[in-house]
């Protein structure tokens, strides 16, 4: 009697894990992604392709990485995106590799991919939901929105209540605390730094500081060090976008030379990891809080 009831609790499983196997995709159901675009997805994507770093972070964060099953050649975070298969560059994407992989649902970013890749894999029968954040805020309702359309709608919310609070945190910590000015270099050969309308300069407003590069009419201003030196910033954080610019030490050498700039004057010069900044990803809300801190020694975070 005993054998008995545990071969039949073998067969229940068996049978359970089979009609899991052949049940397929749950029925979903047609939303609009962030350009506007009607997209038909799965009610619980298994098999997610992610065409950026940032949506690979972000699935990572709603603990999807077992349903990822391809990303870009760029995706290096967090540690365990390193093992999954690449499809390519941004604007390199590999059509074959991404077909090659059954996706049930594939997800891009406005500002990476090219409208013809996204045409072309929706063309090959390919579900492409497309997110486009241009702000914290919409870098908040992208994850929102990744939420729903994978099922971890709590999941999403969840997260995104702790990174709105933790954000409030450090707008609060500041808010009467001196702003420094803040040329913020992720370039130097030549000289470039962040303008109005980029993650950057909201990051710096956020964290307590003023952007020198702001208002100057473009994302990305070149500067000379003429420019730099009447401008007088107070901290230089430096995240170079550039492989010739990466070596921190040899800028920091560099900027020496330039005393009479109140952030060599007084030794502040940073450096920030650039994907920490350049992502529309969870870890964003990180970036801010170490902005602050450098702005803003103290009282510590």
């Amino acid at each position: 009697m005993k054998m008995h009831k545990q071969w039949c609790k073998i067969i229940t499983l068996i049978v359970t894990i089979t009609i899991c196997l052949t049940a397929g995709p749950v029925p979903g159901a047609v939303v609009t992604d962030e350009i506007g675009r009607k997209v038909a997805v799965p009610g619980r994507p298994e098999r997610i392709v992610s065409l950026a770093p940032s949506i690979t972070e972000t699935l990572f964060a709603l603990g999807l990485d077992r349903c990822i099953v391809g990303v870009t050649n760029y995706c290096n975070y967090p540690e365990g995106a390193k093992g999954i298969p690449r499809v390519g560059g941004f604007i390199n994407l590999s059509l074959e590799r991404i077909a090659a992989l059954q996706p049930d649902l594939i997800i891009a970013t406005a500002d990476g991919n090219r409208k013809e890749t996204v045409r072309q894999l929706q063309n090959l029968g390919f579900e492409v939901y497309v997110v486009n954040p241009s702000n914290i805020d919409e870098i908040f309702i992208s994850i929102q929105g990744i939420g729903r359309i994978t099922g971890r709608t709590e999941a999403s919310e969840s997260l995104v209540a702790k990174l709105k609070q933790r954000v409030n945190t450090v707008i609060q910590r500041t808010a009467r605390l001196p702003k420094p000015r803040v040329f913020f270099q992720v370039g130097s050969d030549p000289i470039v730094t962040v303008g109005s309308d980029t993650f950057l300069d909201e990051l710096i407003a956020l964290a307590g500081g003023v952007n020198v590069g702001h208002g100057q009419g473009i994302k990305y201003p070149r500067y000379s060090i003429e420019g730099v030196i009447a401008s007088a910033p107070d901290i230089i954080v430096v995240a170079p976008m550039d492989k010739r610019s990466k070596d921190f030490h040899r800028i920091k050498k560099g900027w020496q030379r330039w005393r009479s700039i109140p952030a060599v004057a007084n030794g502040r010069i940073f450096r920030i990891d650039p994907d920490r900044v350049n992502r529309s990803s969870p870890r964003i809300v990180d970036a801010l809080e170490e902005l602050s801190r450098m702005f803003h020694p103290e009282p510590a975070l």
